[in-house]
């Protein structure tokens, strides 16, 4: 999927339904099973089996495979371009099929078998019907990849004995004719790796706490929010052309939902040519290179090679780092586990007659050459032909650090600040907890680098703390320095500085301080780019907070 013309920063690219969905297990009592928003009170269940649950009549009919042509979608998904996006764009109407009737016949096998293996099972169900055929490959025209080959004897005998219980279901319940031997197990079993790896997470916007009611609070008592937001999955499906889009650690566009609908939007400006790249996982800035690479591995199968995973930037190198024991110098030293994931792009750096323009290159890519240059500059002596980096040594000034003397402190440190995450839990803090882990925020702040997310982590919790406790100063003070430290690891737009900016503008409401507004205005800037027009359906607290601050 690349770009065929320039498309500016936060242009919808893409606009699709499902192929195939099916609602995760853990959200079958909390969610409809047609359009995945959160069930109120009164719900409707399937006429048939009563098993599923619907917000309306209008889903209940959808599901059951019949058109609802007097509903009108309150949300507004229609968008203009300034200039056409040439892409595998879906823009027929919504097609109705009946999702589970195949499931509904008295037979309890899809809350038995895992989410994937019945999702399976629905995509056998709608291209056979479809082709009026059971000799065809149940995916010959979608193009997805496959996995089967590179994964363990183990897996592979787990997908044969899936498939076989799948298509056994499937005859009794569905009287589908595939025979359970052949052609059509192999491509049964093809088509379950084919969803591991291409399947996508239907995502909604969900506080750790109940967010509501904290704003609800805000407004009355000057009450401020103790947790970030976060994203939450509550389905799963196969999109047609999404599930095409390649991964990188440094993605390009950014897809949502609205109900059980996919969008796509650029969060950066895109040239002709260009790739567009979604992240399938982990990000640079929230895992290092080697666990982004270990989980890309592990699910996908492949190794990645994206520009986060094959040129060197600050996050990677800080992010697990400790601190040169000499305090003006701001180098990073590093535990042999993080060397050896970042000796292959260290080795590969650019030499003299490449730096300028790789350094072109990085500024573009908003990797701050600068501060790597003070934290790394031993690596980037360009003239050397083989780089030689050692566990414990700081790459900058070349000072070692006794890393199991810093281990043991850290290991310490830290088992104070996860006592304080306990006692959020219980929404319960002593004096004793919190001086403790303010102690240990000392330690920590001496011993690991200034950018290590740890330390990002370790504020944040005491951002919480200080909250429930209602000394909102503090609470200030401690998330706007975890903030500092994620959009050095991330990108000062980054959506994850949005979730934060959400909790600190809180913050400064209940203090009555006049920066809220700008901190409202900057994640409203943030949410503007990933989500376009769409932002107050994903995102509602930021109208509230908008309100609240001109109140």
């Amino acid at each position: 999927m690349a770009s065929k013309c320039d498309i500016p920063q936060a242009s919808l690219v893409h606009k699709e339904e499902p192929y195939a969905l099916i609602i995760l297990k853990s959200c079958r009592e909390t969610h409809c099973h047609y359009c995945m928003n959160q069930l109120q009170a009164d719900t409707v269940p399937c006429t048939s089996c009563t098993i599923p649950l619907y917000c309306s009549e209008h889903c209940q009919i959808q599901a059951g495979g019949k058109p609802f042509s007097n509903f009108q979608d309150k949300i507004g998904t229609k968008e203009s371009h300034s200039k056409p996006v040439d892409l595998c764009s879906d823009s027929n109407p919504v097609e109705c099929f009946p999702e589970h009737k195949h499931e509904c016949l008295g037979v309890n096998w899809p809350a038995i078998l895992p989410t994937d293996i019945v999702l399976a099972g629905r995509i056998l169900v709608k291209s056979t019907t479809q082709r009026c055929s059971t000799e065809s490959n149940a995916l010959c025209d979608l193009g997805l990849s496959h996995s089967y080959t590179q994964i363990c004897p183990e897996s592979k005998l787990e997908l044969h004995i899936y498939a076989i219980v799948l298509l056994c279901c499937l005859h009794r319940s569905f009287r589908l004719e595939l025979p359970i031997i052949g052609v059509s197990l192999s491509q049964t079993i093809i088509l379950i790796s084919q969803i591991r790896v291409n399947s996508m997470a239907i995502v909604q916007m969900k506080s750790v706490d109940d967010a509501p009611d904290q704003f609800r609070k805000l407004a009355s008592n000057g009450d401020a929010l103790t947790s970030s937001l976060e994203q939450v999955p509550v389905g799963q499906a196969i999109y047609k052309a999404a599930s095409l889009f390649n991964h990188s650690c440094l993605p390009n566009i950014h897809a949502y939902f609205l109900s059980r609908t996919l969008f796509i939007r650029t969060t950066e400006y895109v040239s002709t040519g260009c790739p567009l790249e979604l992240s399938y996982g982990p990000q640079v800035g929230q895992l290092d290179c080697k666990d982004r690479l270990r989980y890309l591995a592990d699910k996908y199968s492949f190794q990645c090679q994206c520009r986060g995973c094959s040129q060197l930037n600050l996050s990677d190198l800080a992010l697990n780092a400790f601190c040169c024991v000499d305090h003006n110098c701001a180098g990073v030293v590093l535990e042999s586990t993080i060397i050896n994931g970042e000796t292959h792009k260290l080795n590969n750096f650019p030499r003299a007659p490449e730096k300028q323009k790789f350094d072109s290159q990085l500024q573009g890519h908003k990797l701050n050459i600068v501060d790597i240059n003070n934290m790394a500059s031993l690596v980037l002596k360009f003239n050397n032909s083989t780089l030689q980096i050692h566990p414990g040594f700081c790459l900058h000034c070349g000072s070692h650090r006794d890393l199991d003397t810093s281990r043991e402190a850290i290991n310490k440190a830290w088992s104070y600040i996860k006592r304080l995450q306990e006692a959020i839990i219980s929404k319960y803090i002593s004096g004793t907890t919190l001086l403790d882990a303010s102690r240990a925020l000392g330690i920590l702040r001496s011993t690991l680098h200034a950018y290590n997310k740890s330390v990002a982590e370790a504020e944040d919790n005491l951002a919480q703390a200080f909250c429930l406790v209602r000394d909102f100063h503090s609470a200030r003070e401690h998330c706007q320095e975890s903030i500092k430290i994620l959009q050095t690891l991330y990108d000062p737009d980054h959506i994850v500085i949005g979730y934060e900016m959400v909790k600190l503008a809180s913050i400064q409401l209940s203090l009555d301080d006049p920066a809220a507004v700008d901190s409202i205005n900057h994640l409203g800037v943030i949410f503007a780019r990933y989500f376009g027009p769409h932002v107050d359906f994903i995102v509602p607290y930021q109208q509230f907070l908008k309100r609240v601050a001109h109140r």
